[in-house]
């Protein structure tokens, strides 16, 4: 095989060639998504201190985040499509100003309704990084690099709700509501400075050819080609299945579960919900490198991680005694480290689905996936646990039926995803075969 066709399959013409200052670049935005997601997890940890501060159930209290997840997955499609017209900085600069002034308004909120607002500002604002960064990284990346760049922002999302469980979590009961939450509100004036002097779009060289945008045609042309894609559907049922049992865990019901079903303290409750994390830290960089390696590899993980979380979360449900022993909350909390990786299985297959015009969208639909299914089961645990008097076994049932239905569309979608992903493998050859030398 000649030297010039190996390369050629290291960088394709007009791809960005990564590098260095890709990664300074692309760094800064994703320290903007690790800043955005400290401040959507900051209520996991304050879930039980939110719900004495405001006098609220635990079916007010899942409103939080509801509102919070509501927001966030109404808004990915327009965000995909702002993404795609108006570019990363502008997409992400809007973003930053939304979520600061939302986690600095949950400091200083006197009354529930306040609070409210002031987590839907956060979630608007939070709706505009993810989608941002991913953009980010197919602008300074080439395609190759996909899987891996997708699996380090996730991991670096993982690493901000780290930040959330044991920094955030001592700040709270160190200094109290205000001061901590108030204080954490500087950390996206900092990224927002960063933002402004050092982020670029794209590279010099590899400005993205000029799209013609014709108001809500343009929109409508956007959304049906990016949803007549098997593969943009199949990336968002991925995302629906595999992410939201650990979002729900993290994001407000794992530490009520730990100490009020389980009896645990706060100290090992959170050491436990640090698990979950680190877990996803570790699982993200495996399943990133295995993808990058194996493409056929992505449904099988995808899969196996919802089976090994529906069995392992049944198992801490139906133990035969008051309370699960600590070796299986250690293996529960351990697997559901696995779901936010799988979930970023989700963008890999809508990724090569869709040209480059229309990866912003398309990352919208597959980013919606999970959020809907996080806020389903949010606000049906708040309900179940309400109407059966803080019967967790019962509440935390219901990611069964949300499982089962993924399950249902992924197995439905994945032959015809295979079917075009052969057909643009062939496509791609022979354009190949007839680039002139």
């Amino acid at each position: 095989m000649s030297s010039a066709s190996s390369s050629s399959r290291l960088t394709l013409p007009g791809e960005p060639p990564g590098g260095r200052r890709a990664m300074a670049v692309w760094g800064i935005g994703v320290s903007v998504y690790f800043v955005a997601v400290i401040f959507r997890t900051s209520l996991g940890v304050a879930g039980l201190d939110a719900a004495d501060r405001f006098h609220v159930n635990a079916s007010a209290l899942s409103t939080f985040s509801i509102l919070q997840l509501l927001v966030y997955a109404g808004m990915q499609i327009p965000v995909g499509l702002l993404v795609d017209r108006l570019g990363t900085k502008k997409v992400l600069t809007i973003g930053v100003v939304l979520f600061t002034a939302g986690q600095l308004g949950f400091a200083f909120s006197p009354s529930y309704g306040m609070a409210l607002a002031s987590r839907a500002l956060l979630g608007c604002g939070d709706a505009l990084t993810f989608i941002s960064v991913l953009r980010l990284g197919t602008r300074w990346f080439p395609a190759r690099r996909g899987p891996l760049i997708a699996q380090f922002a996730g991991l670096a999302g993982m690493a901000g709700n780290l930040v959330s469980t044991l920094v955030l979590a001592r700040l709270l009961h160190g200094v109290g509501w205000t001061a901590a939450f108030a204080g954490s509100a500087l950390a996206g004036v900092v990224v927002l400075v960063l933002l402004l002097l050092f982020l670029q779009d794209h590279p010099e060289g590899c400005e993205p050819e000029p799209f013609p945008h014709q108001g809500a045609a343009y929109v409508r042309r956007q959304i049906a080609a990016s949803w007549r894609e098997p593969g943009t559907r199949l990336g968002l049922w991925v995302h629906f299945t595999t992410q939201f049992p650990a979002m729900v865990f993290l994001l407000l019901w794992g530490m009520p579960f730990l100490v009020q079903a389980q009896g645990l303290s706060r100290a090992t409750a959170g050491e436990l919900l640090t698990l979950v994390v680190l877990s996803n830290m570790v699982v993200g960089l495996v399943y990133g490198q295995v993808i990058a390696r194996h493409h056929a590899a992505r449904l099988p993980l995808a899969l196996g991680t919802v089976a090994a979380t529906a069995t392992v979360w049944a198992a801490a449900l139906a133990y035969p005694a008051d309370r699960a022993p600590m070796w299986l909350l250690i293996v529960l909390c351990t697997v559901l480290g696995a779901c936010g990786p799988a979930s970023m299985i989700g963008f890999d297959f809508a990724r090569p689905a869709n040209p480059a015009e229309r990866q912003g969208t398309a990352s919208g639909i597959t980013n919606m996936g999970g959020f809907v299914a996080s806020m389903t089961t949010l606000f049906a645990i708040g309900v179940l646990l309400d109407a059966t008097g803080d019967n967790y076994t019962v509440a935390f049932s219901s990611v069964f039926f949300l499982q089962a239905l993924g399950i249902s569309q992924i197995l439905r979608l994945r032959g015809r995803v295979a079917r075009r992903e052969r057909e643009r493998l062939v496509a791609s050859r022979v354009e190949t075969v007839h680039v002139p030398v």
